[in-house]
């Protein structure tokens, strides 16, 4: 049995445990990162203090889990006969652990296209939502509002919108997610929100009556059985933009947001190698998220079929996570997933395709199908802060590891013998396996993002399905265009901010800048 001990001497510095943690109970939000159900934050070893202690265990481990602390390190004592009952029901899982290389990763990764010292936010904005899908908005929103008055009497006060008018439209919904207004029409009130300097552009009159009849698809096809189909054709120009302007580097993070029914993406972290005292090299994060991949599932009825349910089916989850990784195979990515997508039976299906997982793992909330029950039970004796256990069957490894709570994770992606080190302010280090450090850094990267950017997202909230998700896509365009500024040599020239990123693009979507083209 593998049991975690002290490292050589690091520098200390800022706990990712600890900054996590501290966003997340400022945020309140605690595991619906990983788009879990419920106010238990169990599967989050960045926000609980009590882990799976809280899930169907007895109190026993819960005071194991509040006293833990401070007590000695060192291996859990087990009787003769106790390790023999666990070996014959492991089922090919041992503790002889081996060395496991890692995925070797050959591609390069980042920004496929080079743009000009002069490239405005409008150029960035247009690698992912260019004219002709502006065109097309203003072909299907006027053949729309035909229809409707054919079938429902003329409108006298109607003329077909223009190109121009369809994008000072999308820039006044943009102009709530700088200024956090609750409803875009405040731009022409006289109250807090108000904007004159673009409310000129277009009267609040002309803008609800686009608003009225926006569409990106007018017509259900007789062929068209999704219920995606009025954002469809969107979604996959959107993906089309996000494959040919960006290369995914290896190590990708599967999280999913809901918007009324449930919309995953999948975020790609750049990282860069970088040199720290004490150790050969450190990953440390060079750039914010990239949002690679978006996938929407429709839920279908209420009740028992609602959404709630639909959280919590973890083959709804596994579903989706071959969904997000089917252009994946063969290129050796690592992709860090939530308990509810977290398998023994997806991770081997995963390896055989060329892609390496590492997951947090729930009792309550993953398929724990093929583990062994000895690791999924806390232990009776009592732990301290970085013992951890690992079995190993194969490539995979099953880590349970202790910090105030026990964590489990499961892993094909980084060998079992390596060690790895969270860093904490107060506690000092706490050794852990390897995969828990890199689990730990990414999602720590995510909770930055939504420290930081998702408080950039559009504000309007509109009723219809397919419309909450076309304004939510249309806002995760704007922060991929903005991180694709940021990797740019335009940067070094302007070094706008996310905040004045997005009001440069507001002002050239309503023509108030020049936006002539410059490559």
């Amino acid at each position: 049995m593998a049991e975690g001990g002290g490292g050589p001497a690091r520098r200390k510095a800022l706990s990712l445990l600890e900054a996590a943690r501290s966003r997340y109970e400022s945020l309140q939000i605690s595991d619906d990162v990983f788009g879990e159900s419920g106010q238990d934050s169990s599967g989050n070893p960045f926000y609980s203090t009590s882990a799976d202690s809280r899930s169907a265990a007895s109190s026993q481990d819960e005071e194991d889990d509040e006293e833990g602390e401070g007590r000695p390190e060192g291996p859990c004592p087990r009787s003769r006969a106790g390790e023999e009952e666990e070996d014959a029901e492991t089922g090919g899982w041992t503790r002889s652990l081996r060395d496991v290389p890692p995925p070797r990763f050959k591609d390069s990764s980042g920004p496929t296209r080079k743009m000009p010292l002069t490239a405005s936010a409008m150029d960035f904005f247009q690698l992912f939502v260019p004219d002709n899908v502006l065109k097309n908005m203003v072909v299907q929103t006027n053949m729309y509002a035909k229809k409707y008055q054919e079938r429902f009497g003329s409108d006298d006060t109607w003329i077909d919108v223009t190109l121009t008018e369809m994008k000072a439209f999308l820039g006044y919904m943009i102009s709530t997610s700088i200024h956090h207004c609750e409803s875009v029409l405040s731009i022409w009130s006289s109250g807090f929100y108000s904007n004159k300097s673009i409310a000129l552009i277009m009267t609040q009159s002309r803008f609800e009556k686009i608003l009225k009849y926006f569409h990106i698809v007018a017509f259900r096809s007789s062929q068209t059985t999704h219920g995606l189909y009025k954002i469809q054709p969107f979604l996959e120009s959107l993906q089309n933009g996000f494959d040919s302007a960006f290369r995914p580097s290896q190590a990708q993070v599967r999280v999913n947001l809901f918007v009324r029914n449930i919309t995953y993406i999948l975020w790609v972290v750049l990282l860069k190698k970088k040199k720290k005292k004490g150790r050969k090299s450190d990953s440390s994060i060079l750039f914010p998220p990239f949002h690679f991949c978006i996938y929407v599932h429709l839920k279908e009825g209420s009740g028992a079929d609602g959404l709630d349910a639909l959280k919590n089916k973890p083959q709804l989850h596994s579903m989706v996570a071959k969904s997000l990784c089917q252009n994946a195979s063969g290129k050796n990515y690592i992709i860090f997933t939530g308990p509810s997508i977290t398998s023994l039976n997806l991770f081997e299906e995963f390896e055989k395709q060329g892609i390496y997982c590492c997951g947090l793992l729930s009792t309550r909330k993953s398929d724990c199908t093929g583990l062994p029950p000895s690791m999924l039970n806390n232990p009776d004796t009592p732990q301290s802060r970085g013992q951890y256990r690992i079995r190993m069957k194969g490539n995979m490894s099953l880590i349970c590891w202790y910090n105030k709570g026990h964590f489990r994770f499961l892993t094909n992606a980084y060998s079992p013998v390596q060690q790895g080190v969270i860093i904490k302010r107060k506690s000092g280090e706490i050794p852990c396996p390897l995969a828990v450090e890199a689990f730990a850094a990414h999602l720590s990267y995510i909770c930055k993002y939504d420290d930081k950017y998702s408080k950039y997202f559009i504000s309007h909230k509109p009723n219809k399905t397919w419309q909450q998700v076309f304004w939510f896509a249309i806002s995760i365009a704007i922060n991929n265009a903005y991180i694709l500024y940021k990797m740019s040599e335009a940067y070094h020239v302007t070094r706008y901010s996310r905040a004045q990123f997005g009001e440069r693009l507001v002002k050239e979507l309503l023509g108030l800048e020049d936006t002539s083209p410059s490559h």
